[in-house]
């Protein structure tokens, strides 16, 4: 029976949560598994993989293969250099200790990548918030002096029309006065 190293779908449309098994080749994607070796959400930044790292050698030391996606996912946990480093053990070129050495050497130094990542996005996500805000404050500092300009153009307004309500009264006999004299004049040259 072909083993198979692959990924089994979950999780929602548009949301997948993956199941990383150990299958038989012939069985349906989603369907009978031999053996579940751990999780892999792709949804998270950087990506969230739970794997048990000593049963997935065992699987591959026995004859399963891995799909390309699984093998990738293996690669990253160290999965791989941990078969690789018990061949040579096998071969007597390491000794286990050594191997072990090697091992949490490549862990340490992937924990360290994988912590510097996560701080970069945190502190792009900071500097992005940051530069929402500032726009945000300079849009609100317009719209506020805005705001007084029109307050100051509204009460120039009041004060001018408060002068000509007082001139009024004179403006208004002005005009009474101009439009009898028009009208004299019209009847004047209707009559010459």
């Amino acid at each position: 029976m072909p083993v198979k190293l692959r990924l089994q779908r979950h999780g929602k449309k548009g949301k997948p949560f993956f199941w990383i098994v150990a299958a038989d080749a012939r069985s349906k994607r989603d369907g009978k598994f031999l053996d579940k070796l751990g999780i892999y959400n792709p949804n998270t930044n950087p990506a969230t993989i739970e794997l048990d790292v000593d049963g997935a050698v065992k699987w591959l030391e026995n004859g399963a293969q891995p799909t390309d996606t699984a093998r990738a996912i293996l690669s990253y946990k160290g999965v791989l250099l941990k078969k690789h480093l018990a061949g040579g053990v096998k071969k007597g070129a390491l000794t286990e200790e050594e191997a072990e050495k090697k091992f949490e050497a490549w862990l340490e130094e992937k924990e360290a990548k994988i912590a510097a990542k996560k701080d970069n996005l945190t502190k792009e996500e900071q500097e992005a918030r940051k530069k929402a805000l500032d726009a945000e404050k300079e849009v609100s500092a317009k719209r506020e002096a805005e705001a007084k300009e029109a307050e100051a153009a509204a009460a120039a307004e009041a004060e001018g029309a408060a002068v000509t309500e007082e001139g009024e009264p004179e403006a208004n006999v002005e005009k009474e006065v101009d439009q009898e004299t028009a009208e004299e004049a019209k009847t004047e040259e209707k009559k010459g």
